[in-house]
């Protein structure tokens, strides 16, 4: 008699070991691509805007003016917080009473967008972990529950006089799809993650390459002309 192959075939023979792994790589599936999609959207934003908000920014005839045409120009938020943070950081340095009173200003500036580039990249870095977790993991729970499938279905031949070549090829080829569903699941999050840490790396430098004007901006009189952003306006921004 012949036998009806497939996934429903298989998802009805299989125990629930197999349906548990199943359901594991499916989950891992939704999450990463789900992961994938909001991560590509916000590195289309922040490629897309980037000169732009750049263009705003130094354009701008004021601090104030060009920390505001910033907000409005960068999408993704993380430039406009570095501007931010600069400003706050020079305008509270003449009030500052605390253990940092005794550096200078540029000191002072350094630190604040040093910690806000850290801050910045611990957002933009945010979910790469989980992507290298299920390229590398995927594939091995597919094999598991390959191997377990085959097992189960040997096991289920055990004590037959008789074995036929299509009793034996149509379970095992069936346990198989759970290797093909591992490799489904890691290769797009292998994939994503290469091209994200590359993307991040170009996001980074800008970053950086925008901290060090921003810091000789800072710093050279400039912070003497941020006209309405005083201490507190600074943070309430910044928040």
């Amino acid at each position: 008699m012949n036998t009806p192959l497939g996934l429903a075939h298989f998802w009805a023979a299989g125990d629930f070991l197999t349906h548990a792994v199943a359901s594991i790589l499916l989950l891992l599936s939704i999450a990463s691509w789900t992961l994938i999609a909001g991560k590509a959207a916000g590195h289309w934003r922040t490629g897309r805007t980037h000169d732009g908000a750049m263009a705003a920014f130094w354009s701008a005839n004021s601090l104030p003016e060009a920390i505001e045409a910033l907000k409005a120009a960068d999408k993704s938020g993380v430039f406009a917080q570095l501007a931010l943070a600069g400003a706050y950081a020079a305008q509270a340095h003449d009030a500052n009473r605390g253990i940092g009173s005794g550096v200078s200003v540029s000191e002072a500036v350094t630190r604040a967008l040093r910690c806000q580039i850290v801050k910045s990249q611990a957002g933009i870095e945010h979910g790469l972990t989980f992507l290298a977790s299920v390229g590398s993991t995927a594939p091995f729970i597919g094999l598991f529950g390959t191997v377990w499938g085959i097992y189960h279905a040997l096991a289920n031949l055990a004590g037959a006089t008789q074995v036929v070549l299509d009793k034996v090829a149509g379970p095992v080829g069936e346990a198989l799809i759970m290797t093909a569903a591992g490799l489904f699941v890691a290769i797009p999050a292998v994939l994503a993650y290469n091209a994200f840490t590359r993307g991040n790396r170009i996001v980074l430098a800008q970053l950086d390459g925008f901290a060090h004007d921003l810091h000789a901006y800072l710093t050279t009189g400039a912070r003497t002309r941020a006209g309405i952003y005083s201490i507190d306006g600074a943070r309430q921004a910044a928040n």
